[in-house]
């Protein structure tokens, strides 16, 4: 039996080992490289996704969208947003309604998105809709992969210049992990659910 938490704090997590995507991870930067990508991945079963965005660090000035990844689970592609713009293939997998794509805090996501171009979202699935479900009340990323699998994702790229010439080896373990935790977050919610195989400890004296 599994014991999760209703929630953890930033002392919960900060000893944790880290966790890091153990597959291959692939970077496209021409619309034909995002046609075979999307062709691939519209083939699969699952997929996690998310984006990153370059920081902006003056008042009022806003960035679009530098990177959109999308994940199985052995498999990301980084799809170079600031270098082929909202190609036709990728529209049509963000329109997609056969494979579920598995977000967390995806309305914020997708908004970028349609900044660069109107579109129908498809099938998504949004991990903070579901995981209260199992009685657990943090939203972020990094405490909900803490909570279920006692694994720490660092968030030391974040802000770090996602419009970049060449994205570093961190940068892209970062954003290739963020996509895939994704699709690791919904499967163990869903076994959770489903088999009530676990033990909620609430924990109110959190901050």
């Amino acid at each position: 039996m599994k014991t999760i938490y209703n929630k953890l704090n930033k002392d919960d997590i900060k000893d944790l080992p880290l966790a890091s995507f153990p597959g291959k991870i692939i970077t496209v930067n021409s619309e034909r490289e995002a046609d075979k990508a999307v062709a691939f991945l519209l083939s699969t079963e699952i997929l996690g996704v998310d984006t990153e965005t370059r920081p902006s660090f003056k008042k009022g000035q806003q960035h679009k969208v530098s990177l959109l990844q999308v994940a199985t689970e052995d498999i990301c592609f980084l799809f170079r947003l600031n270098y082929i713009g909202m190609v036709p293939s990728v529209v049509s997998l963000l329109s997609n309604i056969e494979v579920p794509m598995i977000g967390l805090s995806w309305h914020d996501d997708l908004a970028a998105l349609q900044k660069r171009q109107e579109f129908k979202p498809g099938l998504f699935i949004d991990i903070q809709d579901i995981i209260g479900e199992i009685g657990i009340e943090d939203k972020s990323l990094q405490k909900l992969y803490a909570n279920l699998f006692k694994q720490k994702i660092s968030k030391r790229q974040r802000l770090t210049n996602w419009d970049a010439d060449v994205l570093s080896e961190k940068q892209m373990s970062y954003a290739a992990t963020d996509a895939w935790a994704c699709i690791r977050l919904y499967k163990e919610i869903i076994s959770l659910k489903e088999s009530g195989d676990y033990s909620l400890i609430i924990k109110d004296n959190n901050k």
